[in-house]
């Protein structure tokens, strides 16, 4: 029997493993909120780690707000890069393995075929440089671990894009969604299945992969796909903008290559509109 450690378990991702981890019932899944788990504390994890005998850990607690990040990069840094390396220590010193969650934003977006792994990082925010840190960590001092850099992540679960635009569809909303970025929306149900597939694999193959869902589309493709396919393109007027005001600057282009992971792991990974449509579907 695993067992698991899920940190960050309120967030959208989080609640995304504890659905799917029904699937798996021969396995010991521990799911903590911050509150009872604050990663930036050596204290609180070394705590966890005593009382709890994990061959897993999970790590979907993140600092995820872009924009804020700017504002305020110490406490992105102190989220996501050095209470990534605390977690590094003791899961290494535990021979626990680690699972971790990067993004798309490491690329500064002037790509023009989707990102490998191998290819030059260059964030141009702040959340893309807290995030790439903490990466470099968990490859500096882990030797069992997973990364998984990821894209436009959205699920039926908290604040996100796909949320906020049936939100504003119920509300009748004007929405003015730009075209300015290139990327791919991918649903963290798919992410957390994925991942769990592979701690059901009967290898281990520790390394840094890409996932997101495939195909790729602009922000106005996104927003489109999710009102007709919920029904509700007649009630919103949806403009197109090739600017969009940020105080964070995004990649242009972050499409992900996903050929090293396909290359590894057996496992399919739809496409996203048909992963978008099923969300729906579900729910």
């Amino acid at each position: 029997m695993k067992n698991i450690l899920v940190t960050g378990a309120s967030g959208q991702l989080g609640k995304c493993f504890q659905k799917h981890s029904k699937k798996y019932p021969h396995w010991n899944f521990h799911f903590l909120f911050s509150a009872q788990l604050d990663i930036t504390s050596q204290d609180s994890i070394q705590k966890t780690f005593k009382e709890g005998n994990f061959d897993v850990c999970i790590n979907c607690a993140a600092y995820t707000n872009v924009e804020q990040a700017e504002n305020e990069p110490e406490k992105a840094f102190l989220i996501n890069a050095e209470a990534v390396k605390n977690l590094a220590k003791i899961t290494s010193e535990n021979n626990c393995i680690l699972i971790h969650f990067s993004t798309d934003y490491v690329f500064n977006g002037n790509a023009e075929a989707p990102y490998s792994e191998e290819d030059e990082v260059d964030p141009v925010n702040e959340y893309g440089r807290s995030k790439l840190q903490g990466e470099q960590f968990i490859q500096e001092i882990a030797d069992k671990y997973y990364i998984f850099r990821t894209s436009w992540l959205y699920s039926e679960f908290g604040h996100n894009f796909f949320n906020t635009i049936l939100k504003k569809a119920g509300e009748g909303a004007e929405l003015n969604i730009t075209t300015s970025q290139r990327g791919t929306p991918t649903n963290a149900n798919d992410l957390a299945e994925y991942v769990l597939k592979i701690l059901n694999f009967e290898k281990q193959e520790f390394n840094l992969y890409h996932f997101s869902n495939e195909g790729e589309a602009t922000w106005y493709d996104f927003a489109e796909a999710i009102l007709d396919f919920s029904g509700n393109r007649e009630k919103v007027k949806l403009n197109k903008t090739g600017f969009y005001k940020t105080l964070a600057e995004r990649p242009s282009y972050s499409v992900l290559s996903k050929k090293k992971l396909k290359d590894t792991f057996p496992f399919e990974i739809p496409e996203w509109k048909t992963s978008l449509k099923d969300l729906l579907t579900e729910n």
